[in-house]
């Protein structure tokens, strides 16, 4: 009996050190995708903040959780399905796939840049007379706005995920793409709520009384937070702007690199190879800063080729499909 009894210890802790080794290889490749999904995180996080300007502070939060709520529902019931079934069915379009998120990236962020340098006129904007709208009706139109651009940005955060996958059994092919959709959701929006609010943490901390060393800190902090905080935002903007030119470039170098058109790529690789060398001390940020500055410069060419495209054709196009059949109404 306790032979018995000991064997079967044995194998519930043989057991539980391969559950142990598996959740650590989830956690593990988890983290790796995560991580080249970084640049799209980064504009997620710097494009969400804008959808709760000028409601009330008491609605931010609340906004911000159906956001998350619908972004979650977006990478686990649409895209994370989708993800597998391409990787079952259809493990070639996943590169063709990725290239065409890539070049959005490419042309969203060169269009941002294009923008800062050559506004248009915004009286284009302005000149749309503010109606009396319901307050409940503009905020389920702003949380639905923002959701169906975190369609997109999670799309590519998700194609990027499974492209770094390695080859491996489809339930631990699944449980690091929702592993990887679960985190993201909670770090994006779990950041923004903090940028949301820290204005009014700012201010909290700012009417703090002066009378001790403590309260003169709190309130300096707090007037810190208050005119630091557009600052921050700006960067932040610039940084996800940026992170989407140089991760959509170089998604579309490596892309072209699979389908034998390396030169771009080893152009890249040289230039930083040698710049590293040059500077041995810091060679690994040496490395990858040339890097993203050379799938940076491939994404700014290529953003600034697809904008008169997108002007031109794509838009008008998608206007048209757009357009209600007038003939049908009128009948």
């Amino acid at each position: 009996m306790s032979v018995g009894l000991i064997a079967l210890l044995d194998d519930i802790a043989g057991l539980a050190k391969v559950a142990a080794a598996s959740v650590d290889d989830i956690a593990g490749q988890a983290a790796r995708a995560g991580a080249k999904a970084a640049g799209v995180v980064i504009d997620d996080a710097a494009v969400t903040p804008r959808y709760v300007v000028g409601f009330d502070a008491a609605r931010e939060l609340p906004i911000i959780r159906k956001i998350a709520i619908g972004s979650l529902r977006n990478k686990l019931l649409i895209l994370l399905p989708a993800a597998l079934l391409l990787s079952l069915f259809a493990p070639w379009a996943i590169t063709p796939l990725l290239m065409i998120g890539g070049a959005y990236l490419c042309f969203e962020g060169t269009e941002k840049v294009v923008e800062a340098l050559m506004p248009h006129h915004a009286s284009e904007a302005a000149a749309i007379t503010t109606q009396a709208v319901d307050p409940q009706t503009l905020e389920n139109d702003k949380v639905a706005g923002a959701i169906k651009t975190d369609f997109i940005l999670s799309a590519e955060i998700m194609a990027i995920t499974l492209a770094a996958i390695p080859p491996g059994p489809f339930a631990t092919r699944a449980m690091v793409l929702a592993v990887v959709a679960i985190g993201i959701t909670v770090v994006v929006y779990g950041g923004v709520a903090l940028i949301v609010k820290a204005d009014d943490v700012g201010l909290a901390l700012a009417k703090s009384d002066p009378g001790s060393v403590w309260g003169r800190f709190k309130a300096g902090t707090g007037r810190a937070l208050v005119k630091g905080m557009p600052y921050f935002l700006r960067v932040l903007g610039v940084v996800g702007t940026a992170a989407m030119i140089w991760v959509g470039g170089g998604i579309v170098v490596h892309g072209l690199a699979e389908y034998g058109l390396t030169g771009i790529e080893h152009a890249i690789a040289a230039a930083a190879t040698w710049a590293a060398q040059a500077v041995p001390a810091i060679a690994g940020a040496v490395t990858w800063i040339v890097t993203a500055i050379g799938s940076g410069i491939v994404g700014l060419l290529l953003g600034a080729a697809l904008i008169p495209v997108a002007t031109a054709i794509v838009a008008p196009l998608w206007a048209r499909l757009r357009r209600p059949n007038r003939v049908t109404s009128a009948s």
